[in-house]
């Protein structure tokens, strides 16, 4: 590790380095109205970041595992892309990961999306044998029936794997028996 660079380790440090982090990044918001919390129950979104209506409040949760997995130095990009997001509630009343969230972004060098620290529970395939794959972290509709779906880069048929248990499907009624017999899905 470098010195001077933060190495938080407890969630209570990681707020604290994250409030002090954020009001050096050259992002115009109001950070009285920006609370900070952590999460310890994420499983694959580093950060997310939630708007008040009512109130104009905004919430920025930075998920501790991800913090943990990756490190203070790549933890800092997450916590620009989310003041991007806050910048965009406070000053539209949406956000997003448009072309307006795009250009803010590149602004203070934040991602337009945050890297996963968790590997995905699912993966798709082309069964056809060529390089094109996918991950998966929930049962989105191409995992639920990958029948409906084509390969995007050779237009073959689609299979689906549970990594853990390497059961397969290509179908809704495979994803159905799938589910029936994978103890820990």
């Amino acid at each position: 590790m470098q010195s001077g660079t933060p190495d938080p380790d407890t969630p209570r440090d990681l707020l604290s380095y994250a409030r002090i982090y954020a009001e050096s990044v050259d992002v115009d918001v109001d950070h009285d109205r920006i609370d900070w919390e952590i999460s310890k129950r994420a499983r694959r979104r580093a950060g997310a970041c939630s708007y008040d209506a009512e109130s104009g409040d905004v919430t920025i949760r930075l998920t501790w595992q991800a913090y943990r997995e990756h490190g203070w130095r790549q933890f800092t990009a997450t916590i620009r892309h989310e003041l991007v997001h806050a910048w965009e509630f406070q000053e539209f009343g949406e956000a997003g990961h448009g072309e307006r969230f795009r250009e803010k972004a590149a602004s203070v060098d934040a991602p337009r999306h945050c890297e996963s620290f968790a590997a995905p529970r699912l993966s798709l395939a082309c069964s056809d044998g060529c390089e094109w794959s996918a991950g998966r972290h929930r049962a989105s509709r191409p995992v639920k029936d990958p029948g409906a779906y084509r390969c995007p880069d050779c237009g073959g048929d689609v299979v689906v794997a549970h990594r853990e248990s390497g059961v397969t499907w290509t179908d809704a009624a495979g994803y159905e028996r799938a589910r029936s017999v994978v103890d820990d899905w």
